[in-house]
């Protein structure tokens, strides 16, 4: 009895030893890349077959899927083991990014497979975000192609530095040395000149196992490791651990009037009670009280901790903001250079705004300008004014606020983010920033004691923007007219900005394409800002088709200032009035991207007012607009004796 146990008792041991020597495993993230049909779900398939890392059951339904709808003739398709969409079995192709984990008596392992279409190239940078090495397969039939190429600069792009080059298919060229040589020879030339260098190149057959997870003697010149065996031996730089502490503040916890803590991940470097830290970007400085690992008290905590620390001073912390150590912050900044990969069906346009995520912050990003555009087949750097699915592209960046951050070869955290569509709250592109602009270094707001009160106090007046929306031909600049009459015999301070007179000077350089439409909005949006900072009623009249750029110019504005007034007419009846001549151009092909007819025009979805011109003589609008203006408190009766009692 004693005997059966100490053997239970042994075997105990044994088992926490093992789990204990498994949770302490490193982990590898990585990807597998390259061009449609180079094998990628395969030796992905063949990894996990071989390393013994799938159940009886798994293997049972691939030995029937391998029968029904494989590609090795009945013979076991380890890409099955991958490809779980229903659309890439049937195509025989990857489409999304397949996730999976295995893990060998040395390490763990992600590995990431991705697209290779160039269509999906979206996916293939979501999955290269968090990778610390590409695996990227190459035909030995085919050699380096372009998404090759493209693969291996985006892995580049995104801070992956380990490549290892797997030569799939050996078997089908007689596992030939002169092949590999040719291809190892062509792939180190190009990734010279995008900076990689940690490369290593094995010859391998998915689907014979060649080097996949075992030496293979069909390869006798090739002296090198099998990929697992480089994969469980790859020394991996670890950045974080040395860098200065960082943590964006991802929750302000306050359970209780007594404790308020930042909780967060520590994205580099560690803290200790007692350091001294700083909140960025408003450079506020104090110690750590307390720092929490779930509810336990702990002395210090490390990068890929998520903890939450309690400071000695009540100073004012948010989300977004990054706490750091005092003595190494991190930068902080409004206006960028940035890289950006466009990952949307509608282009990015020059001057148009999106929120931007970076960490636990989110602002507004306005794109100006977009520098170039990068061919990545040749790395020549194109002019353009639009990024396209899939583009890659130079761009400035001017946000709503500043920001703490870190070029993005410093810190992925902190250097990486996304952009977000401000209507629909898609994600559209993902992008790293390089570094600040000097001028947003040196360019600073000036204190005037004369401010937007005081001057619309003096003009007895709450200043705002009427913002005339709608087709050509609508009415718009009719109607403003007759309101802005109406008020300055009122004795109203205003300034009337119409389409057609600010295109003679401010805007006469642009044209009517879609990314010089929002280019033309974006500046009579500042201007109008401007005259609203001046105290003055302003009226603009301005199709101004898009959405995005009518919720801009919202945004610069406070709440209450802005009056989106659709003048709601239908395009027949606008196209009959035709007072310029202009629809019938557009008809007859003379006039392009003219709106309503070759160009969209998107309707405001709740605007302030909405005029009916079909039931409304342009006198009786303009009353509309006037009584609106006297509703929301914009304009009151005024005596001349005492304030106005408003707020700005």
């Amino acid at each position: 009895m004693s005997s059966d146990f100490a053997q239970l008792a042994a075997a105990a041991a044994d088992i926490e030893e093992y789990l204990t020597r498994h949770a302490h495993k490193g982990l590898l993230r990585f990807i597998t890349c390259g061009s449609v049909d180079d094998g990628k779900s395969s030796l992905i398939g063949r990894l996990l077959h071989d390393s013994k890392m799938i159940f009886e059951d798994q293997l049972e339904t691939l030995e029937d899927d391998s029968k029904r709808i494989g590609t090795r003739g009945g013979e076991l398709d380890y890409a099955l083991l991958v490809d779980g969409l229903a659309a890439e079995r049937e195509q025989g192709i990857t489409i999304d990014v397949a996730y999976r984990f295995f893990s060998t008596e040395r390490r763990k392992f992600i590995v990431a497979d991705t697209p290779g279409h160039e269509q999906y190239t979206r996916n293939m940078v979501t999955g290269a975000s968090n990778a610390d090495l590409a695996v990227i397969l190459v035909d030995a039939r085919k050699g380096v192609l372009t998404q090759t190429r493209r693969h291996s600069y985006l892995a580049a792009l995104l801070g992956i530095r380990q490549v290892v080059l797997a030569v799939n298919k050996m078997d089908l060229v007689d596992y030939s040395e002169e092949v590999f040589t040719a291809i190892e020879r062509d792939y180190r030339g190009f990734a010279r000149q995008i900076d990689l260098t940690a490369i290593t190149c094995i010859p391998v057959s998915a689907v014979a196992g060649d080097n996949v997870v075992a030496r293979s003697g069909r390869c006798a010149w090739y002296r090198g490791p099998a990929l697992l065996e480089h994969l469980e031996n790859v020394t991996l730089a670890d950045d974080a651990e040395g860098a200065p502490f960082r943590m964006p503040v991802q929750w302000v916890n306050r359970p209780n009037p007594e404790f308020r803590g930042f909780a967060g991940l520590i994205a580099s470097g560690g803290v200790r009670r007692g350091d001294t830290v700083r909140v960025l970007p408003s450079g506020r400085r104090s110690s750590v009280a307390r720092i929490l690992v779930g509810d336990r008290d702990v002395e210090q905590a490390v990068a890929a901790q998520s903890v939450t620390l309690t400071l000695t001073e009540e100073i004012d912390v948010s989300r977004g903001d990054v706490l750091c150590a005092a003595d190494a912050p991190p930068a902080v900044a409004n206006q960028f250079e940035a890289t950006i990969v466009w990952m949307h069906d509608e282009p990015l346009l020059q001057g148009r705004a999106y929120l931007l995520k970076i960490g636990t912050k989110t602002v507004t990003a306005t794109v100006a300008p977009i520098k170039y555009r990068v061919n990545v087949n040749t790395l020549e750097h194109l002019a353009a004014r639009k990024l396209d699915l899939n583009d890659i592209g130079v761009c400035g960046l001017e946000l709503s606020s500043a920001i703490a951050f870190e070029p993005y070869k410093d810190s992925r955290v902190l250097g990486g983010f996304i952009l977000i569509d401000r209507l629909t709250n898609n994600t559209v592109g993902a992008g790293l920033l390089h570094f600040a602009l000097r001028r947003s270094q040196n360019v600073h707001w000036q204190a005037l004691d004369v401010n937007k009160a005081s001057r619309a106090l003096l003009s007895h007046q709450k200043p705002c923007i009427l913002w005339f929306t709608g087709l050509s031909g609508a009415g718009k600049s009719t109607i403003a007219n007759l309101v802005e009459k109406q008020l300055h015999a009122d004795g109203r301070q205003t300034y009337l900005l119409d389409g057609d007179n600010v295109r003679h000077g401010l805007n006469k350089d642009l044209g009517f394409t879609d990314q010089d439409r929002v280019e033309n909005i974006r500046r009579v949006a500042e201007v109008a800002r401007l005259m609203v900072d001046a105290g003055l009623i302003v009226l603009v009249s301005f199709i101004s088709p898009f959405r995005s750029e009518r919720r801009m110019a919202r945004g610069l504005v406070a709440p209450g200032e802005f009056f989106e007034v659709f003048v709601d007419t239908p395009l027949a009846a606008a196209e009959a009035r035709d007072v310029k001549g202009l629809y019938k151009k557009a008809r007859r092909g003379e006039l392009k991207n003219f709106t309503g007819i070759d160009s969209p025009y998107e309707a405001p979805e709740a605007p302030e007012i909405r005029l009916d011109t079909a039931l409304l003589a342009p006198e009786a609008a303009a009353t509309q607009v006037i009584a609106h203006l006297r509703g929301a408190g914009i304009i009151e009766a005024y005596s001349g004796q005492g304030d106005l009692n408003w707020e700005i």
